[in-house]
């Protein structure tokens, strides 16, 4: 009896031991360690927004973060003025729209015969083209200011802006050429045939169908040149002619006397027109290129 009882008797379920105790695979502890990983990544980015934030609503705001006694919105009323913020603004906004145009003209020229023309230099080219985004702007700024002294460039918007178009090209041509390599050509094979140049076939046929490509291009581009502090700091010399980015120092006193609340204000205001930016076109980035039914038949 007891030897038919035991080849009777069953196993228990695999549910029913792995309750006796906790019992963590190692793909359940990895993913854990990586959730771990990525709050940690978010808590040191949430920190900062968190103080700029406070701090701007916090006469007396400091470094640490921390909620205001009294809530006031006189740190935004003592930067909201035609220097401090005003014109600094207008001066960021046609010096980075003026380069970033530039820079998507420029780069879509450059980028069609590197996409459609085959030949043994294209890649030794891109990569020298991609070895120069690499050279500090610091180690080129020296020869570039005698340079600008010498053609009557310096303490110009038109140079400046020339210059950060320069700056930005390099990479923008890399961004530009990956983007058009999606295009079919038989598409601008059919507009040759019906008579229409290269030129006429890239501004009418590849560029409408790469609208997703130029928009991040631009983005990227204006996102780079409106925080860049050091070139029009050195290539700008009359205070009515300073970008944001450059007046932005002016909060900095002497004997390391800092009004962080006007400071934090400041930022805010002065981070709005790119969020504004990315928030306008975001639903063109999502859309790819608009290639439906383009090659039927």
């Amino acid at each position: 009896m007891s030897a038919l009882s035991a080849r009777t008797a069953r196993p228990w379920p695999r549910s029913v031991k792995s309750r006796t105790g906790p019992r963590w695979s190692p793909r359940l502890r990895r993913r854990l360690a990586a959730d771990a990983a990525l709050l940690l990544i978010a808590a040191a980015f949430l920190l900062p927004l968190a103080w700029l934030v406070l701090a701007s609503i916090d006469n007396d705001a400091t470094l640490r973060v921390s909620a205001p006694g009294s809530p006031t919105m006189d740190n935004f009323s003592a930067v909201w003025t035609d220097e401090i913020t005003f014109t600094p603004m207008l001066n960021s906004l046609l010096l980075c729209g003026g380069a970033t145009v530039l820079t998507v003209a420029c780069a879509a020229l450059a980028a069609y015969p590197l996409s459609r023309f085959r030949s043994r230099v294209v890649r030794p080219y891109l990569l020298t083209v991609l070895f120069t985004t690499c050279l500090p702007i610091t180690a080129i700024m020296v020869p570039v200011y005698g340079l600008f002294v010498q053609v009557d460039l310096i303490d110009t918007m038109s140079g400046t802006a020339l210059f950060l178009a320069a700056s930005q090209l390099p990479f923008a041509i890399w961004l530009m050429k990956n983007f058009m390599d999606g295009v079919p050509v038989i598409l601008e094979e059919a507009a040759w045939t019906d008579g229409a140049s290269w030129l006429q076939s890239l501004t009418r046929v590849i560029l409408p169908l790469m609208g997703p490509g130029i928009t991040v291009v631009m983005i990227y581009s204006f996102i780079m040149m409106w925080g860049n502090f050091f070139v029009p700091f050195m290539l700008l010399l009359s205070p009515e002619q300073l970008p944001a980015s450059v007046s932005i120092f002016t909060f900095f006193g002497n004997y390391g006397q800092v009004v962080y609340g006007q400071l934090a204000a400041f930022s805010i205001l002065y981070s709005t027109p790119v969020l504004l930016l990315y928030i306008l076109i975001s639903r063109r980035l999502g859309g790819g290129f608009a290639l439906g039914g383009a090659v039927k038949g």
